[in-house]
């Protein structure tokens, strides 16, 4: 009897931000297609939460690194670390990030402004760069950017909005980059979605909700982090192998 792989069989895929929201449940997800795994995130206690559990239920490779992704040195040692365990790295999720609680560029200070464009850009720019050492010998990899409806409309704070905006950018140049051969870069950007950092901010959700739909009997609908893992699995298996350089919003329409 055929017995189905699954669509990221023996693939070494590196997760940030794994300890909770659209990180933890594209663990998950990428777990369940059969990925090899290396996590990563601030909070170390979380992560060997995430790979007992992992390991237990899908009885994968999993590799965990404490990191802040505001530090270089810990983004090249999570890309070393995963080179040494499993030998390369077919996949990178660019996911771990921070919001800026919607401050207006009049109560932006320079040092605010530095930390998100660290944690919310430059952090994405030095992963793609390590990663690209050595997905560039073999021709091939995938590079998927969390970036966020906040950078596709400018709707939320003004540096968490340019930080994101810029991820899209990024993600095109990129493929340009490389679409002459099979490595690509593809980015979502999520719409509401209840996650630790999400839960933070729902006031500005239910603003919004009140004002685009005020006399109606309904609501906006929210995602679940596993519709946003679901789109990452998508760019990252090989189903999307002609895909490069887009750009998907996951919102239940929110945005329409």
């Amino acid at each position: 009897m055929y017995e189905r792989k699954g669509r990221l069989e023996d693939k070494v895929c590196i997760v940030t931000g794994a300890s909770s929201g659209i990180g933890y449940a594209t663990a998950v997800r990428f777990a369940q297609e059969g990925a090899i795994l290396s996590i990563c995130a601030r909070r170390e206690e979380r992560l060997i939460e995430l790979k007992k559990m992992l390991e237990e239920e899908y009885g994968v490779k999993v590799l965990v690194t404490k990191c802040d992704v505001g530090s270089y040195d810990d983004i090249k040692n999570t890309v070393a670390k995963t080179i040494e365990e499993f030998g390369k790295i077919d996949v990178l999720v660019n996911n771990a990030g921070m919001i800026d609680y919607h401050v207006p560029i009049t109560r932006c200070e320079p040092e605010w402004w530095d930390r998100i464009i660290d944690i919310d850009q430059k952090s994405v720019f030095l992963f793609t760069k390590e990663v690209l050492k050595y997905m560039e010998p073999v021709g091939y990899g995938s590079i998927v950017n969390v970036s966020s409806l906040g950078g596709y409309f400018g709707n939320c704070g003004y540096p968490y909005s340019a930080a994101k905006a810029a991820l899209i950018a990024m993600t095109k140049n990129v493929a340009l980059q490389y679409n002459m051969t099979q490595i690509r870069c593809n980015a979502i950007c999520p719409g509401s979605t209840p996650t630790e950092i999400e839960n933070e901010i729902d006031k500005f959700h239910d603003d919004f909700a009140s004002h685009c739909f005020k006399g109606l009997n309904m609501e906006v609908p929210k995602c679940s982090p596993f519709d946003q893992a679901n789109a990452i699995l998508y760019f990252s298996c090989d189903e999307s192998y002609a895909t490069t350089g887009q750009v998907i919003v996951i919102d239940h329409g929110e945005s329409l």
